[in-house]
Protein backbone atom coordinates (compact mmCIF):
# COMPACT_ATOMS: atom_id res chain seq x y z
CA UNK A 1 0.00 0.00 0.00
CA UNK A 2 3.24 2.28 0.08
CA UNK A 3 4.27 1.77 -3.11
CA UNK A 4 0.22 2.55 -4.34
CA UNK A 5 0.93 5.77 -2.02
CA UNK A 6 3.89 7.06 -3.62
CA UNK A 7 2.71 6.12 -6.83
CA UNK A 8 -0.74 8.95 -6.10
CA UNK A 9 2.37 11.45 -5.51
CA UNK A 10 4.51 10.45 -8.70
CA UNK A 11 1.91 10.18 -12.22
CA UNK A 12 -0.36 12.23 -13.59
CA UNK A 13 -3.66 13.49 -11.83
CA UNK A 14 -5.88 11.40 -14.12
CA UNK A 15 -3.86 8.62 -13.89
CA UNK A 16 -3.13 8.65 -10.20
CA UNK A 17 -6.92 8.96 -9.90
CA UNK A 18 -7.36 5.81 -11.80
CA UNK A 19 -4.79 4.01 -9.48
CA UNK A 20 -5.86 4.66 -6.68
CA UNK A 21 -10.03 4.43 -7.46
CA UNK A 22 -9.36 1.08 -8.78
CA UNK A 23 -7.15 0.25 -5.75
CA UNK A 24 -9.20 1.53 -3.10
CA UNK A 25 -12.99 0.86 -4.72
CA UNK A 26 -11.92 -2.74 -6.07
CA UNK A 27 -13.23 -1.59 -9.65
CA UNK A 28 -11.80 0.57 -12.80
CA UNK A 29 -13.66 3.66 -13.06
CA UNK A 30 -15.61 3.00 -16.57
CA UNK A 31 -14.91 6.53 -17.97
CA UNK A 32 -11.96 8.33 -19.50
CA UNK A 33 -11.01 11.27 -17.13
CA UNK A 34 -9.25 14.29 -18.14
CA UNK A 35 -7.37 16.58 -15.20
CA UNK A 36 -5.96 19.91 -15.46
CA UNK A 37 -2.44 19.11 -16.10
CA UNK A 38 -3.03 17.84 -19.50
CA UNK A 39 -2.74 13.75 -18.00
CA UNK A 40 -5.81 11.48 -19.41
CA UNK A 41 -6.50 7.79 -18.30
CA UNK A 42 -9.72 5.10 -19.11
CA UNK A 43 -11.01 4.08 -21.80
CA UNK A 44 -10.75 5.63 -25.17
CA UNK A 45 -14.29 5.33 -26.54
CA UNK A 46 -17.30 6.99 -25.12
CA UNK A 47 -17.79 10.46 -23.31
CA UNK A 48 -14.78 12.21 -21.16
CA UNK A 49 -14.93 13.43 -17.74
CA UNK A 50 -13.15 16.39 -17.60
CA UNK A 51 -11.60 17.88 -13.99
CA UNK A 52 -10.82 21.43 -14.64
CA UNK A 53 -9.60 22.61 -11.43
CA UNK A 54 -8.74 21.49 -7.53
CA UNK A 55 -11.99 22.75 -7.17
CA UNK A 56 -13.93 20.35 -8.20
CA UNK A 57 -12.09 18.01 -5.75
CA UNK A 58 -12.99 20.52 -2.90
CA UNK A 59 -16.61 20.56 -4.17
CA UNK A 60 -17.51 16.86 -3.31
CA UNK A 61 -15.43 16.37 -0.65
CA UNK A 62 -17.48 19.39 0.87
CA UNK A 63 -20.53 17.92 -0.01
CA UNK A 64 -19.98 13.99 -0.86
CA UNK A 65 -22.51 12.59 -3.64
CA UNK A 66 -24.30 13.93 -6.44
CA UNK A 67 -24.91 17.22 -4.86
CA UNK A 68 -20.86 18.05 -4.98
CA UNK A 69 -20.58 16.70 -8.00
CA UNK A 70 -23.48 18.75 -9.45
CA UNK A 71 -21.98 22.14 -7.39
CA UNK A 72 -18.94 21.71 -9.75
CA UNK A 73 -20.81 20.76 -12.75
CA UNK A 74 -22.62 23.79 -12.49
CA UNK A 75 -19.72 25.80 -11.54
CA UNK A 76 -17.64 24.79 -14.39
CA UNK A 77 -15.10 22.83 -12.55
CA UNK A 78 -16.07 19.91 -13.45
CA UNK A 79 -17.67 18.89 -17.46
CA UNK A 80 -18.50 16.20 -19.96
CA UNK A 81 -17.19 16.33 -23.33
CA UNK A 82 -19.50 14.32 -25.28
CA UNK A 83 -22.91 12.30 -24.23
CA UNK A 84 -23.65 13.34 -21.04
CA UNK A 85 -26.46 11.19 -20.45
CA UNK A 86 -24.17 7.97 -21.69
CA UNK A 87 -21.44 9.32 -18.68
CA UNK A 88 -24.06 9.59 -16.02
CA UNK A 89 -25.37 5.89 -16.76
CA UNK A 90 -22.36 4.45 -16.89
CA UNK A 91 -21.63 6.40 -13.00
CA UNK A 92 -24.74 5.13 -12.14
CA UNK A 93 -23.47 1.52 -12.80
CA UNK A 94 -20.27 1.74 -11.38
CA UNK A 95 -21.87 3.43 -8.10
CA UNK A 96 -23.87 0.31 -7.97
CA UNK A 97 -20.94 -1.87 -8.44
CA UNK A 98 -18.57 -0.15 -5.57
CA UNK A 99 -21.36 -0.45 -3.27
CA UNK A 100 -21.92 -3.75 -3.27
CA UNK A 101 -17.96 -4.32 -3.32
CA UNK A 102 -18.39 -2.01 -0.10
CA UNK A 103 -16.33 1.10 1.38
CA UNK A 104 -12.77 0.99 0.93
CA UNK A 105 -10.39 -0.50 3.73
CA UNK A 106 -8.49 1.45 6.19
CA UNK A 107 -5.09 0.43 4.44
CA UNK A 108 -6.33 2.33 1.46
CA UNK A 109 -6.46 6.00 3.03
CA UNK A 110 -3.02 6.62 2.71
CA UNK A 111 -3.27 6.88 -1.06
CA UNK A 112 -6.26 8.35 -0.96
CA UNK A 113 -4.75 11.08 0.65
CA UNK A 114 -2.19 11.44 -0.60
CA UNK A 115 -3.65 11.97 -4.20
CA UNK A 116 -6.19 14.10 -2.29
CA UNK A 117 -3.29 16.60 -1.11
CA UNK A 118 -1.68 16.73 -4.91
CA UNK A 119 -5.37 17.43 -5.76
CA UNK A 120 -5.73 20.30 -4.50
CA UNK A 121 -8.41 19.14 -1.87
CA UNK A 122 -7.30 20.09 1.43
CA UNK A 123 -7.87 23.83 1.31
CA UNK A 124 -10.91 26.17 1.87
CA UNK A 125 -14.38 24.80 0.61
CA UNK A 126 -15.53 26.83 -2.97
CA UNK A 127 -19.03 28.67 -2.71
CA UNK A 128 -21.35 26.80 -3.61
CA UNK A 129 -22.71 28.66 -7.46
CA UNK A 130 -25.00 31.63 -6.89
CA UNK A 131 -27.67 29.43 -8.67
CA UNK A 132 -28.41 27.28 -5.43
CA UNK A 133 -31.64 27.89 -3.97
CA UNK A 134 -32.83 27.66 -0.24
CA UNK A 135 -36.35 28.81 0.28
CA UNK A 136 -37.24 29.85 3.85
CA UNK A 137 -40.32 29.19 5.82
CA UNK A 138 -42.77 26.23 7.03
CA UNK A 139 -42.72 23.87 4.00
CA UNK A 140 -44.87 23.71 1.60
CA UNK A 141 -46.77 26.81 3.28
CA UNK A 142 -48.37 29.45 0.80
CA UNK A 143 -45.45 32.15 1.39
CA UNK A 144 -42.67 29.23 0.87
CA UNK A 145 -44.96 27.55 -2.10
CA UNK A 146 -44.60 31.12 -3.87
CA UNK A 147 -40.84 31.26 -3.51
CA UNK A 148 -40.05 28.14 -5.05
CA UNK A 149 -42.73 28.27 -7.92
CA UNK A 150 -41.14 31.90 -8.58
CA UNK A 151 -37.45 30.26 -8.42
CA UNK A 152 -38.46 27.66 -10.89
CA UNK A 153 -40.93 29.19 -13.20
CA UNK A 154 -39.88 32.99 -13.12
CA UNK A 155 -36.42 32.38 -14.46
CA UNK A 156 -37.75 34.11 -17.33
CA UNK A 157 -40.42 33.30 -20.19
CA UNK A 158 -37.90 33.93 -23.07
CA UNK A 159 -35.59 30.88 -21.54
CA UNK A 160 -38.87 28.70 -21.36
CA UNK A 161 -39.24 29.87 -25.12
CA UNK A 162 -35.99 28.62 -25.88
CA UNK A 163 -36.64 24.87 -24.44
CA UNK A 164 -40.27 23.93 -25.14
CA UNK A 165 -42.33 24.40 -28.38
CA UNK A 166 -44.51 26.64 -29.43
CA UNK A 167 -47.34 26.17 -27.11
CA UNK A 168 -45.37 26.20 -23.74
CA UNK A 169 -46.17 23.05 -22.61
CA UNK A 170 -43.86 21.98 -19.76
CA UNK A 171 -45.19 18.77 -19.18
CA UNK A 172 -45.14 15.26 -20.74
CA UNK A 173 -46.27 15.02 -24.65
CA UNK A 174 -47.68 12.29 -25.89
CA UNK A 175 -45.48 10.22 -29.17
CA UNK A 176 -46.96 8.01 -31.52
CA UNK A 177 -43.63 7.89 -33.31
CA UNK A 178 -39.96 8.88 -32.44
CA UNK A 179 -37.94 11.89 -33.39
CA UNK A 180 -37.50 12.88 -36.16
CA UNK A 181 -40.79 11.38 -37.58
CA UNK A 182 -42.74 13.11 -35.36
CA UNK A 183 -41.80 16.66 -33.48
CA UNK A 184 -42.08 17.93 -30.43
CA UNK A 185 -44.80 20.55 -31.05
CA UNK A 186 -47.29 17.37 -32.80
CA UNK A 187 -46.64 15.60 -29.45
CA UNK A 188 -47.70 18.31 -27.31
CA UNK A 189 -50.64 18.70 -29.38
CA UNK A 190 -51.45 15.33 -29.28
CA UNK A 191 -51.44 15.39 -25.86
CA UNK A 192 -53.36 18.21 -24.79
CA UNK A 193 -56.04 16.75 -27.38
CA UNK A 194 -55.53 13.41 -25.98
CA UNK A 195 -56.31 15.33 -22.26
CA UNK A 196 -59.29 17.20 -23.89
CA UNK A 197 -60.97 13.86 -25.35
CA UNK A 198 -59.96 12.30 -21.92
CA UNK A 199 -62.29 14.73 -20.37
CA UNK A 200 -65.26 14.78 -22.50
CA UNK A 201 -64.87 18.34 -23.25
CA UNK A 202 -67.19 20.09 -25.58
CA UNK A 203 -68.51 24.15 -26.27
CA UNK A 204 -69.56 25.86 -23.93
CA UNK A 205 -67.65 23.27 -21.29
CA UNK A 206 -66.57 25.12 -18.16
CA UNK A 207 -62.97 23.67 -17.23
CA UNK A 208 -60.72 24.56 -14.63
CA UNK A 209 -56.76 23.94 -14.78
CA UNK A 210 -55.03 23.75 -11.51
CA UNK A 211 -51.44 25.32 -12.27
CA UNK A 212 -52.14 25.97 -15.46
CA UNK A 213 -48.34 27.21 -16.31
CA UNK A 214 -48.11 29.08 -19.70
CA UNK A 215 -51.72 28.34 -20.74
CA UNK A 216 -51.10 25.47 -23.31
CA UNK A 217 -54.25 23.36 -21.88
CA UNK A 218 -56.66 26.19 -21.86
CA UNK A 219 -55.76 27.65 -24.80
CA UNK A 220 -55.68 24.72 -26.71
CA UNK A 221 -59.40 23.95 -25.07
CA UNK A 222 -60.74 27.18 -26.36
CA UNK A 223 -59.31 27.06 -29.12
CA UNK A 224 -59.93 23.74 -30.64
CA UNK A 225 -63.12 22.64 -28.40
CA UNK A 226 -64.90 26.29 -27.69
CA UNK A 227 -64.56 25.73 -23.53
CA UNK A 228 -64.77 28.44 -21.46
CA UNK A 229 -61.07 27.63 -19.23
CA UNK A 230 -60.30 28.95 -16.17
CA UNK A 231 -56.58 28.54 -14.92
CA UNK A 232 -54.88 29.11 -11.60
CA UNK A 233 -51.36 29.86 -11.44
CA UNK A 234 -48.58 31.59 -8.67
CA UNK A 235 -45.83 32.81 -11.09
CA UNK A 236 -46.64 36.30 -12.14
CA UNK A 237 -44.84 35.23 -15.42
CA UNK A 238 -46.89 32.86 -16.59
CA UNK A 239 -50.01 34.78 -15.71
CA UNK A 240 -49.09 37.51 -17.96
CA UNK A 241 -48.34 35.45 -20.94
CA UNK A 242 -51.40 33.51 -20.60
CA UNK A 243 -53.32 36.67 -20.42
CA UNK A 244 -51.88 38.40 -23.23
CA UNK A 245 -51.25 34.88 -25.69
CA UNK A 246 -55.12 34.57 -25.04
CA UNK A 247 -55.58 37.62 -26.68
CA UNK A 248 -52.71 36.89 -29.70
CA UNK A 249 -55.12 33.66 -30.42
CA UNK A 250 -58.18 35.45 -30.51
CA UNK A 251 -59.93 33.63 -27.08
CA UNK A 252 -59.66 36.14 -24.64
CA UNK A 253 -63.31 35.84 -24.49
CA UNK A 254 -62.93 32.49 -23.15
CA UNK A 255 -60.01 32.19 -21.02
CA UNK A 256 -59.61 33.20 -17.77
CA UNK A 257 -56.63 33.14 -15.74
CA UNK A 258 -55.77 34.16 -11.66
CA UNK A 259 -52.92 34.49 -10.18
CA UNK A 260 -53.79 32.48 -7.30
CA UNK A 261 -53.43 29.50 -4.88
CA UNK A 262 -54.72 26.12 -5.01
CA UNK A 263 -55.45 26.36 -1.48
CA UNK A 264 -57.52 29.49 -2.10
CA UNK A 265 -60.31 27.70 -4.56
CA UNK A 266 -63.63 27.84 -3.18
CA UNK A 267 -67.06 28.44 -4.28
CA UNK A 268 -67.22 27.66 -7.87
CA UNK A 269 -68.17 24.15 -9.50
CA UNK A 270 -66.66 23.41 -12.74
CA UNK A 271 -67.83 20.62 -15.50
CA UNK A 272 -64.03 19.71 -15.85
CA UNK A 273 -60.85 19.89 -13.71
CA UNK A 274 -57.32 18.80 -14.94
CA UNK A 275 -54.10 18.97 -12.92
CA UNK A 276 -51.26 18.68 -15.12
CA UNK A 277 -47.71 18.04 -13.17
CA UNK A 278 -48.32 20.20 -10.12
CA UNK A 279 -49.19 17.13 -7.57
CA UNK A 280 -45.57 17.49 -7.47
CA UNK A 281 -45.24 20.93 -5.91
CA UNK A 282 -47.78 20.15 -3.26
CA UNK A 283 -45.69 17.95 -0.58
CA UNK A 284 -46.97 14.76 1.52
CA UNK A 285 -48.68 16.94 3.97
CA UNK A 286 -51.02 18.88 1.95
CA UNK A 287 -51.64 16.26 -0.63
CA UNK A 288 -55.11 15.32 1.03
CA UNK A 289 -56.56 19.04 0.92
CA UNK A 290 -55.23 19.28 -2.71
CA UNK A 291 -57.35 16.16 -4.15
CA UNK A 292 -60.48 17.28 -1.81
CA UNK A 293 -60.38 21.18 -3.25
CA UNK A 294 -60.06 19.06 -6.96
CA UNK A 295 -62.81 16.95 -5.68
CA UNK A 296 -64.82 20.09 -5.00
CA UNK A 297 -64.19 21.93 -7.63
CA UNK A 298 -65.72 19.25 -9.70
CA UNK A 299 -69.73 18.78 -10.22
CA UNK A 300 -71.05 15.75 -9.89
CA UNK A 301 -71.17 13.89 -12.77
CA UNK A 302 -67.99 15.76 -13.86
CA UNK A 303 -64.42 14.31 -14.55
CA UNK A 304 -61.10 15.37 -13.04
CA UNK A 305 -57.68 14.48 -15.15
CA UNK A 306 -54.47 14.52 -13.11
CA UNK A 307 -50.99 14.14 -14.72
CA UNK A 308 -48.55 13.46 -12.03
CA UNK A 309 -45.20 11.97 -12.10
CA UNK A 310 -44.33 9.10 -9.57
CA UNK A 311 -40.99 7.39 -8.20
CA UNK A 312 -40.77 5.17 -5.37
CA UNK A 313 -41.95 5.75 -1.89
CA UNK A 314 -38.38 5.16 -0.20
CA UNK A 315 -37.12 8.48 -2.52
CA UNK A 316 -40.00 11.09 -2.47
CA UNK A 317 -38.36 13.98 -3.16
CA UNK A 318 -36.35 14.98 -6.85
CA UNK A 319 -32.83 14.53 -5.52
CA UNK A 320 -30.76 16.78 -3.53
CA UNK A 321 -29.52 18.27 -7.34
CA UNK A 322 -32.95 19.18 -8.26
CA UNK A 323 -34.50 20.33 -5.42
CA UNK A 324 -31.32 22.79 -4.93
CA UNK A 325 -31.41 23.85 -8.20
CA UNK A 326 -34.39 22.97 -10.34
CA UNK A 327 -37.61 22.67 -8.05
CA UNK A 328 -37.41 22.83 -4.12
CA UNK A 329 -39.41 20.93 -2.21
CA UNK A 330 -40.67 18.90 -5.09
CA UNK A 331 -42.47 15.66 -3.79
CA UNK A 332 -43.71 12.33 -5.59
CA UNK A 333 -45.62 9.59 -4.49
CA UNK A 334 -45.68 6.07 -5.98
CA UNK A 335 -48.82 5.68 -8.08
CA UNK A 336 -51.07 3.17 -5.63
CA UNK A 337 -50.74 6.16 -3.00
CA UNK A 338 -51.90 9.00 -5.46
CA UNK A 339 -55.06 6.65 -6.29
CA UNK A 340 -55.46 6.07 -2.56
CA UNK A 341 -55.43 9.57 -1.81
CA UNK A 342 -57.96 10.67 -4.94
CA UNK A 343 -60.29 7.63 -3.54
CA UNK A 344 -60.04 8.48 0.06
CA UNK A 345 -62.36 11.91 -0.98
CA UNK A 346 -64.72 10.19 -2.82
CA UNK A 347 -63.58 10.16 -6.33
CA UNK A 348 -64.15 7.21 -8.66
CA UNK A 349 -60.74 6.50 -10.33
CA UNK A 350 -62.01 5.17 -14.16
CA UNK A 351 -58.37 4.77 -15.77
CA UNK A 352 -54.85 5.04 -15.67
CA UNK A 353 -52.14 5.48 -18.39
CA UNK A 354 -48.64 5.05 -18.25
CA UNK A 355 -46.35 7.73 -20.34
CA UNK A 356 -43.04 6.53 -18.89
CA UNK A 357 -41.51 6.36 -22.13
CA UNK A 358 -42.97 8.92 -23.80
CA UNK A 359 -41.24 11.28 -20.94
CA UNK A 360 -38.05 9.96 -22.30
CA UNK A 361 -38.58 11.47 -25.98
CA UNK A 362 -40.39 14.63 -24.65
CA UNK A 363 -37.25 15.39 -21.98
CA UNK A 364 -34.79 14.29 -24.96
CA UNK A 365 -36.68 17.01 -27.41
CA UNK A 366 -36.09 19.68 -25.08
CA UNK A 367 -32.36 18.89 -24.45
CA UNK A 368 -32.05 19.24 -27.94
CA UNK A 369 -33.39 22.57 -28.42
CA UNK A 370 -30.94 23.61 -25.39
CA UNK A 371 -28.18 22.02 -27.20
CA UNK A 372 -29.02 23.24 -30.82
CA UNK A 373 -29.19 27.10 -28.97
CA UNK A 374 -26.23 26.66 -26.91
CA UNK A 375 -23.98 29.47 -27.48
CA UNK A 376 -27.53 32.00 -27.47
CA UNK A 377 -28.35 30.46 -24.60
CA UNK A 378 -24.89 30.55 -23.00
CA UNK A 379 -24.61 34.29 -24.27
CA UNK A 380 -28.17 35.43 -23.12
CA UNK A 381 -28.66 33.06 -19.78
CA UNK A 382 -25.11 32.28 -19.04
CA UNK A 383 -22.91 29.96 -18.36
CA UNK A 384 -24.03 28.39 -15.43
CA UNK A 385 -27.68 28.10 -16.14
CA UNK A 386 -26.97 26.49 -19.37
CA UNK A 387 -24.54 23.61 -17.91
CA UNK A 388 -27.61 23.81 -14.96
CA UNK A 389 -30.10 23.01 -17.20
CA UNK A 390 -28.16 20.57 -19.52
CA UNK A 391 -27.47 18.42 -16.32
CA UNK A 392 -31.24 18.63 -15.12
CA UNK A 393 -32.48 17.02 -18.51
CA UNK A 394 -30.18 14.45 -19.02
CA UNK A 395 -30.62 13.41 -14.75
CA UNK A 396 -34.04 13.14 -15.75
CA UNK A 397 -34.29 11.49 -18.82
CA UNK A 398 -31.86 8.88 -17.42
CA UNK A 399 -34.47 8.61 -14.33
CA UNK A 400 -37.48 8.00 -16.64
CA UNK A 401 -35.46 5.36 -19.19
CA UNK A 402 -34.64 3.32 -15.84
CA UNK A 403 -37.89 3.31 -14.87
CA UNK A 404 -36.92 4.97 -11.03
CA UNK A 405 -39.25 7.96 -12.21
CA UNK A 406 -42.39 7.31 -14.44
CA UNK A 407 -45.38 9.94 -15.18
CA UNK A 408 -49.46 8.84 -15.20
CA UNK A 409 -52.47 10.06 -16.50
CA UNK A 410 -55.23 9.68 -13.94
CA UNK A 411 -58.92 9.93 -15.27
CA UNK A 412 -61.62 10.09 -11.97
CA UNK A 413 -65.25 11.03 -12.06
CA UNK A 414 -67.23 12.57 -8.89
CA UNK A 415 -69.95 10.22 -8.89
CA UNK A 416 -73.40 11.79 -8.29
CA UNK A 417 -75.19 11.18 -5.23
CA UNK A 418 -76.93 7.84 -6.90
CA UNK A 419 -73.02 6.88 -7.57
CA UNK A 420 -73.73 7.42 -11.12
CA UNK A 421 -70.90 8.12 -12.92
CA UNK A 422 -72.49 9.50 -15.87
CA UNK A 423 -70.01 7.82 -18.24
CA UNK A 424 -71.08 5.83 -21.42
CA UNK A 425 -70.84 1.79 -22.05
CA UNK A 426 -67.75 0.75 -23.16
CA UNK A 427 -64.63 1.62 -21.75
CA UNK A 428 -61.67 4.37 -22.47
CA UNK A 429 -59.32 3.22 -25.33
CA UNK A 430 -56.08 5.35 -24.60
CA UNK A 431 -54.58 7.29 -27.13
CA UNK A 432 -56.68 5.01 -30.28
CA UNK A 433 -60.07 6.65 -28.96
CA UNK A 434 -60.32 8.55 -25.98
CA UNK A 435 -63.79 8.02 -25.29
CA UNK A 436 -66.28 5.76 -26.95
Amino acid sequence: MADTATNARRLGLATAIAEVTRSALGASFPLRVRTWDGDVAGPSDGPEIVVKSPRAVRHVLRSPGRLGLARAFVAGDLDVDGDLGQALRSCRKYADQVRVSGPPGFTRWPAMVALAVRLGAIGVPPRKPAEEVSVRGRRNSKGRDRAAIAHHYDLGNDFYETILDQSMAYSCAAWSRPAPEQGLAEAQHDKLDLICRKLDLQPGTRLLDVGCGWGSLVLHAARHHGVLATGITLSAQQHDFVLARAVELGVADLVEVRLQDYRDLSGQSFDAVASIEMGEHVGERNYPTYCALLRDSVRQGGRLLVQQMSRDGRSPGGGAFIESYIAPDMTMRPLHRTLEHLEDVGLEIRAVESLREDYVHTINAWAKRLQDQWDDVLHRFGARQARMWRLYLAGSALAFEENRMSVHQILAVRPGGDGRSGFPLGRLAGRAEATR
